[in-house]
């Protein structure tokens, strides 16, 4: 498994305008909501994907990827790596750009899934590389 390069995901996230966040936690305190809050505040638009709340971040949330209806230019992963492969899977029937897992978080079996059609990262924090990108 292997990630882009810096420059090819400094490029995802300058052209990247809507990123759907599976996994959000509506809990302030957790990693996810911090990390989406922050992408917010970047300038992103935020779908919050969760199926136990009904508002994140003052966006209205869907219970899964299958309920986005629009384009999503990043799909930013916050769950166990086991679930990797079902959301993989959900992401090919939707119109999204790129699967990124956040850090911490790697399946080979996803990975190969989308590989050949679909930019993966995995394993990297979304925050810490639009920190690390040259604006």
């Amino acid at each position: 498994m292997q990630n882009p390069s810096k420059q090819q995901i400094d490029t995802i996230l300058k052209s990247a305008k809507t990123i759907a966040v599976v996994g959000l936690s509506d809990n302030p305190e957790r990693t996810s909501y911090k990390v989406a809050k922050f992408m917010q505040g970047a300038g992103y638009r935020i779908i919050p994907v969760n199926p136990k709340a009904t508002e994140i971040l003052s966006e209205k949330t869907v219970a899964s990827l299958g309920e986005i209806e629009e384009h999503v230019d990043i799909v930013n992963v916050f769950r166990r790596s086991e679930f990797l492969p079902e959301i993989a899977r959900d992401f090919l029937n939707i119109d999204a750009d790129v699967f990124w897992a956040q850090l911490g978080l790697f399946n080979e079996e996803a990975y190969e899934l989308l590989e050949n059609h679909y930019p993966v990262i995995m394993d990297k924090c979304i925050k810490v590389a639009y920190r690390e990108m040259e604006h």
